[in-house]
């Protein structure tokens, strides 16, 4: 099987087509309302999960290490932050960064914490012992359909074999084994054909 490896100094921008976002919001998170909360996406790129955030939270905040020309160019794990400033922080960070995002996250969030990952990143000795004995998510949210990432850009047509899932950490929830849903085919409810133009 071929592996997906980024270079140490590469952007990792694979942006997340707007459906997978929608189906954080409509489907794993329909329970809690979000339309008078805050929310932060630290790796925003050209703003694709921002802007689709947008359409849930009262405000959303964005930012890029690098400048996409969306929101502000700022390192997330590096910026100062009060505790508890937001409510949300919702990304698909880096994955070689994902672990430190989280931990980052988890330190400022004051409602939740959730991350488009690839599925292959609960695996691991090393993010078991530093982040999920620590700090289980609530909620992993299991894609049953493929989501496709390309590399710099959305693509409607793109295909993959790669797995993905949403995690999710609830602040405030009672230390408990994670709940493991799966997300049910949605592609075609929640995707829109405007999410594919520039913006």
């Amino acid at each position: 099987m071929a592996q997906r490896i980024e270079p140490p100094d590469s952007l990792d921008d694979f942006p997340t087509p707007p459906w997978a976002t929608r189906a954080l919001i409509e489907i794993v998170l329909k329970r809690y309302s979000l339309c008078d909360l805050t929310c932060l996406e630290p790796a925003c790129g050209a703003g694709h999960m921002a802007k689709t955030l947008q359409e849930y939270f009262r405000e959303v905040i964005s930012s890029d290490i690098y400048d996409y020309g969306f929101g502000r160019q700022s390192d997330f794990l590096a910026d100062k932050y009060t505790k508890e400033q937001l409510n949300w922080i919702i990304t698909n960070p880096p994955f070689r960064l994902a672990e430190e995002f989280v931990l980052r996250a988890l330190q400022i969030a004051s409602t939740g914490v959730a991350i488009f990952a690839r599925t292959v990143f609960i695996e691991s000795i090393g993010r078991y012992e530093n982040l999920f004995q620590r700090f289980p998510p609530t909620i992993v949210a299991q894609f049953t359909e493929r989501v496709p990432l390309v590399k710099g850009r959305l693509d409607r047509k793109a295909t993959t074999a790669t797995g993905y899932c949403w995690l999710v950490w609830k602040k405030g929830a009672r230390k408990k084994p994670p709940e493991l849903l799966w997300i049910p085919p949605c592609r075609r409810k929640l995707e829109r054909f405007s999410d594919y133009e520039l913006i």
